[in-house]
């Protein structure tokens, strides 16, 4: 890693450090930024250093902006979820800029936090992929108990849509889907 990847992590981390949720006594955050590298290690490990910075930066400070702050139901949560990109993309974008990296880097990686192009540009659609890596393997099972079995089915072809093929193919290798959800991955 460069001196300016190691601060920009260093910063995002400590922002992060901040959360005052805990998992296991880690703060949420922290955990998720750190998860999110890990992820994008295995699945992108040749990166630019942008997309390695968005992908720890994905979640800078969310609990800062409540979801509860926003009106119930499906449209109220992408409001929120809108809203949190164009402010983790600006944050993460003001660390790349303090700890000296060019203009141009730090406006990528907001792109690619606000998914701007996702679907059109590799860098965009890898921090998805990323991030649905990241919430399969901590997250969905856990998340999967509050929810019925037609709003799971759902919500993981709504998900797998999302992914690249590389990825959909390589979700199949790396977890157990089970059927009929493994089918949305392989549309």
């Amino acid at each position: 890693m460069t001196q300016k990847l190691d601060q920009a992590f260093a910063r995002i981390d400590a922002a992060n450090a901040a959360d005052p949720n805990l998992d296991n006594g880690q703060p949420v955050e922290l955990l998720y930024g750190q998860r999110m590298s890990a992820e994008q290690e295995k699945l992108y490990p040749e990166a630019s250093e942008a997309l390695r910075i968005a992908c720890r930066g994905q979640h800078v400070e969310r609990w800062t902006l409540p979801r509860k702050d926003y009106p119930e139901g499906r449209t109220g949560y992408l409001q929120w979820r809108v809203e949190q990109g164009r402010r983790h993309a600006a944050r993460v974008g003001a660390i790349m800029r303090e700890v000296g990296y060019p203009e141009e880097d730090a406006a990528r990686a907001e792109k690619m936090l606000r998914k701007d192009g996702i679907k059109r540009d590799d860098e965009v659609q890898a921090l998805e992929d990323v991030a649905v890596f990241t919430f399969m393997r901590h997250y969905m099972a856990p998340f999967s108990t509050t929810q019925t079995e037609e709003e799971m089915d759902r919500i993981v072809r709504l998900t797998a849509r999302k992914m690249s093929p590389m990825a959909r193919a390589r979700a199949l290798q790396d977890f157990a889907v089970p059927e009929p959800l493994a089918a949305h991955f392989r549309a």
